[in-house]
């Protein structure tokens, strides 16, 4: 599981439309701050990375109610003189933490952004350091192939219903009051609190997967408090589907991209290599993911501890993620065909696994409803089996959110090209995860609002990862100086 109210355009929001490569703002434009600062938990971190925490509404139809903590993170401007705001780094997921990408991502930012900004990073509501919540899943719930929905190898989903059925009816039960205050939409509120909470007027933000679409609503919702925005690897903003629109791009995705493995590890030379032509490779993994779907073999340590087809297919999917996923996947491949001992497997800690599924059930569910007619999503499975056959079914499956007990409390954001020109969309043309043709929906959304940088390279995660040297040049330009692209550009292959 990865994962819009319209906003009329105010006098302030036009304003910003002129100004939003202006003057550098001040360091606290809007008051003092009203977070305590202290020394942060964890090794490995960067020794100037400083940690809060910050109370918020857990419902904000009743703001006087209870409320949680969010926990926040920075990294100072190495440049107080040239110090223009906040970069704020919204992670992806929905799920995964944030707190400690100033640490992780500092370092590989240049210097003039890092100059330039405070790089803070949170934790969303619900993950990790902030109030957290689970579902109590049982244990084989957690297995990486049964968070995707993959079919019975017949195409049969009476399974999936059954187990989607039980992770509703599990989450809705153990995770409370709090599982029904996740949606993209709150993530969008508890940022902008984040901003007061700064003592900013605007902020600037990289939303990268996930945080491209957390990123579009807060930027929809609160155009006014927005400085340069940056949204790498974009997800589909569509108000109808919204995340059964993310869902149903893995099929296209993973098409997408894995020519690109597929052309590797047919490469002379390649230690790695499967088969003599990219096309031989792919006959080679289809083959491989039938037979296992027949019989599957043994994997000792592995939950469940057997490779099946959906297995293999839900390893294709991560390691086509980014370049060097390719090693591992291709050992695997090779080992299950010529019937060797599998290597072994990894998987983050339960804790962490039943923290980010129980986030993600919740913002999939609350963010939009999902239909429900158990007749409809088999038709669907059946169809897309015939035209994804490297996905077989998985992305138009039946979800836990066709038997969520709650409705959305509010309607999905509509992103529009109402509110100042300052956002960036960078994306990667062969991307597994948030395909291009879903990103080009993100762009016409945002119509003038917008530039686009399309990056000709693979993976998942564009700047500073699995894009180029082109695409991180424009990327940076805008982030340290404003300059953002006159007109969409295309970065070529390098």
């Amino acid at each position: 599981m990865r994962t819009l109210r319209h906003g009329a355009a105010t006098a302030a929001a036009l304003a910003i439309t002129a100004t939003a490569f202006a003057a550098p703002l001040p360091a606290h434009a809007a008051g003092a701050a009203t977070v305590s600062w202290h020394a942060c938990d964890g090794t490995g971190l960067d020794p100037r990375q400083e940690c809060a925490t910050l109370s918020v509404p857990m419902d904000y139809r009743r703001p006087d109610g209870r409320r949680i903590e969010l926990a926040i993170s920075r990294i100072p401007s190495e440049r107080p003189e040239k110090r223009r705001g906040v970069l704020l780094l919204i992670p992806g997921g929905p799920g995964n933490s944030g707190l400690d990408r100033p640490s992780e991502l500092g370092g590989r930012l240049p210097a003039a952004v890092r100059e330039a900004y405070d790089l803070v990073g949170f934790d969303p509501r619900g993950v990790g350091h902030s109030t957290p919540i689970s579902c109590d899943l049982p244990h084989d719930d957690l297995a990486p192939a049964n968070q995707r929905p993959w079919p019975a190898p017949d195409g049969d989903i009476s399974g999936n219903v059954t187990t989607e059925r039980r992770i509703a009816r599990t989450c809705a039960r153990n995770g409370g009051e709090l599982i029904r205050n996740i949606s993209t939409v709150n993530e969008a509120r508890d940022i902008d609190r984040i901003r007061q909470a700064l003592g900013e007027s605007r902020v600037s933000a990289w939303g990268v997967s996930y945080g491209t679409y957390a990123g579009a609503v807060y930027t929809t919702l609160f155009p006014q408090h927005t400085d340069r925005v940056v949204l790498d690897s974009n997800d589909d903003p569509d108000p109808v589907r919204v995340e059964r629109a993310w869902l149903a791009n893995y099929a296209v995705g993973v098409e997408d991209r894995f020519p690109d493995f597929a052309t590797w590890a047919s490469k002379a030379g390649n230690p790695y290599r499967l088969a003599a032509t990219p096309g031989a490779v792919r006959s080679l993994f289809v083959g491989l993911a039938a037979r296992l779907d027949r019989e599957p073999i043994p994997w000792p340590g592995a939950t469940p501890p057997r490779l099946s087809g959906n297995v293999l297919r839900e390893t294709l999917l991560e390691g086509l993620y980014d370049d060097e996923g390719f090693p591992g996947l291709a050992t695997l491949i090779r080992a299950a065909r010529d019937s060797k001992p599998l290597p072994a497997p990894s998987s983050p800690p339960e804790e962490v696994l039943q923290n980010t599924t129980a986030v993600a059930v919740g913002t999939l569910c609350d963010d939009v409803a999902w239909p429900n007619s158990i007749p409809d999503i088999a038709r669907d499975v059946a169809a897309d089996r015939v035209r994804h056959p490297l996905t077989a079914g998985m992305p138009a499956n039946v979800m836990p959110c066709a038997f969520w007990p709650y409705r959305p409390a509010d309607p999905p954001t509509r992103v529009t090209s109402r509110g100042p020109s300052n956002v960036l969309l960078v994306q990667n043309l062969r991307d597994p995860a948030t395909p291009y043709s879903g990103a080009l929906n993100m762009r016409r959304a945002f119509g003038d609002r917008a530039r686009m940088v399309t990056v000709d390279s693979g993976g998942h995660e564009a700047y500073l990862a699995n894009g180029n040297a082109c695409g991180d040049r424009l990327v940076t330009a805008f982030l340290a100086g404003g300059r953002r692209p006159a007109h969409d550009t295309l970065c070529p292959a390098e």
